[in-house]
């Protein structure tokens, strides 16, 4: 008998997506704080402490739960959403930044999911959000989302968010693939992740791909992002206009700008 509720689900959009979920009376679903987009008025909102499949575990369960979303950067209290109404009820979460919404039925990848500690959007009430550590140092030096991942544990539907263009690959035993550490999303846990170097020092230098990639061996699935919200914000800050300068697009008077100061 499943643990986790029972909830039904669209995804909507194509490049910038939301997840609109179907409750019945009862059933609840968890988010991230700041991740709905709107709810049916017969749904309920609750902030509780920790990932919420911990809540009826007492205060100890309450707190080694908020304890493992500290440790990955989050916030100690997520937002759970509970249809107390008749009938059907729906609520969506939104994606933070463009890209794509996965679903994941947690059986179906032996109850437990690795993820990006950023990747998580909202699940159903009984899956637990936990933490994964990196067992190799150098993997958790290196990694790209460091020392500490998320683990998502159960027998329910979960839904991550991948920046850009969602490529999922299925590797077999011993197969490898070589990814850019800020690309992986998600892999199941039968996968070995690991960093290696990027060949030669001439290579780490000039080759602008970075100095370690992450190494993965199957058997198991992988999600990868083509666009990860590190290298865009990277882009976003590497085109700011410089405050004062009035040059380009960030300045009032654009070009003009430029021919009238003589420069």
């Amino acid at each position: 008998m499943s643990s986790a509720h029972e909830i039904d689900y669209k995804i909507c959009g194509e490049d910038i997506q939301f997840v609109e979920i179907e409750l019945d009376p009862g059933e609840t679903v968890v988010a991230e704080a700041g991740a709905m987009m709107y709810k049916s008025t017969g749904i309920a909102m609750e902030s509780v402490f920790g990932d919420g499949s911990q809540k009826n575990k007492g205060f100890m369960g309450a707190l080694a739960g908020a304890g493992k979303r500290l440790l990955t950067g989050e916030s100690l209290f997520m937002t759970a959403f509970t249809h107390q109404g008749q009938g059907k009820a729906h609520a969506a979460f939104a994606a933070p930044f463009p890209g794509t919404i996965i679903a994941v039925h947690l059986p179906d990848v032996d109850g437990e999911l690795i993820c990006q500690k950023d990747s998580f959007l909202v699940a159903a009430k009984g899956v637990s959000i936990g933490i994964a550590l990196q067992r190799k140092i150098m993997t958790g030096l290196f990694g790209g989302e460091g020392f500490i991942m998320q683990r998502l544990e159960g027998d329910g539907w979960c839904f991550i968010h991948a920046g850009g263009t969602l490529v999922q690959r299925e590797l077999a035993a011993g197969e490898e693939i070589h990814v850019d550490t800020g690309c992986v999303v998600a892999y199941t846990k039968t996968v070995e992740f690991e960093i290696e170097r990027a060949g030669n020092i001439k290579s780490m230098i000039f080759g602008g791909e970075g100095v370690f990639f992450a190494k993965l061996k199957g058997p198991g699935k992988v999600w990868m992002q083509s666009m990860p919200f590190s290298r865009l914000a990277g882009r976003i800050m590497a085109n700011l206009p410089v405050t004062g300068s009035g040059q380009g697009e960030g300045s009032v008077l654009g070009p003009l700008g430029s021919i009238i100061r003589g420069s």
